[in-house]
């Protein structure tokens, strides 16, 4: 059953005609990335104080559906759409605002992440299980004055994580096998399937900065100024991403939600995990 999830959910990215710029031409994503985690896994009951006690664990995003009996055991299913090679380029000649091609994948194909997160949902029911998205679900909420400033009650890159899809940056991204440019997924389902091994101990492992102090590139890329070695400033981040961008471009690109990308792009870690150091790194 773990592989017929994953087929369907590769199936769905690669094939489905909403995958596609406004343009029909290029695709958003790529072939995803796919992981799952026990629902039973500590980790999840872990970042309630790596994140704040706010920050649910499956069972209890379980729990938020009406009239829901208690799931004693499941699997969190987490998907990583890596953006293509042709968007990317386009963010890496931009010094201030995204590029249309970037901005335009942070809208719709954002949209098109929350068509595949329904169809996983409907995709497990129909054969016979429980499952939810937390990330449409209602109750699903962002806090603002978290203990690590910005979180929300549910974090799909922390889901990743746990699934063994990656390590987390410096820019709180996270660094996949596909690289850091991408966009996260997740269901929650009462269905038992075998956990996916995460490698190495160390959350950080693949960021090239807190491997060898190597690199930093994403600071300079960061046109907020929202990036130190210190780590991220969310609120200055935020307030960058969702006001002066929308101010700025998102007339002229049509979108209200453009996203920045730009400490993705044009970084050893943009498309891959990155080997040696930041000077070797292609």
């Amino acid at each position: 059953m773990r592989k017929a999830v994953q087929d369907e959910i590769i199936h769905f990215v690669l094939e489905s005609p909403e995958n596609r710029h406004l343009d029909g031409g290029e695709r958003y994503f790529d072939e995803p990335l796919v992981g799952f985690a026990s629902a039973e896994d500590p980790l999840f009951a872990e970042y309630k104080r790596i994140i704040g006690p706010f920050h649910r664990t499956p069972a209890e995003c379980i729990a938020t559906e009406p009239g829901a009996p208690a799931m004693a055991q499941g699997t969190v299913i987490c998907w990583i759409l890596p953006i293509t090679r042709a968007t990317r380029e386009s963010n890496r000649r931009e010094r201030v605002w995204p590029s249309r091609e970037w901005a335009h994948t942070r809208n719709y194909g954002e949209r098109f992440n929350s068509q595949l997160r329904r169809h996983v949902v409907a995709f497990l029911s129909g054969s016979g299980h429980r499952a939810i998205a937390p990330q449409l679900s209602p109750d699903w909420k962002r806090i603002e004055d978290a203990p690590v400033e910005i979180a929300s009650t549910w974090s799909e890159r922390h889901a990743a994580y746990a699934a063994g899809l990656g390590t987390f940056s410096l820019n709180d991204g996270l660094i996949t096998e596909r690289g850091i440019a991408h966009r996260c997924g997740s269901a929650i389902t009462d269905l038992v399937l075998p956990p996916t091994k995460r490698t190495g101990t160390d959350p950080r492992g693949n960021c090239l900065h807190y491997r060898d102090g190597s690199c930093g590139i994403c600071i300079d890329r960061c046109p907020a100024g929202a990036l130190s070695l210190k780590g991220h400033d969310k609120p200055k981040c935020s307030g960058y991403v969702h006001e002066e961008i929308p101010r700025a471009v998102g007339e002229r690109f049509q979108v209200s939600e453009l996203g920045c990308g730009l400490c993705q792009t044009m970084v050893p870690c943009e498309g891959m995990i990155p080997r040696g150091t930041a000077r070797s790194t292609p």
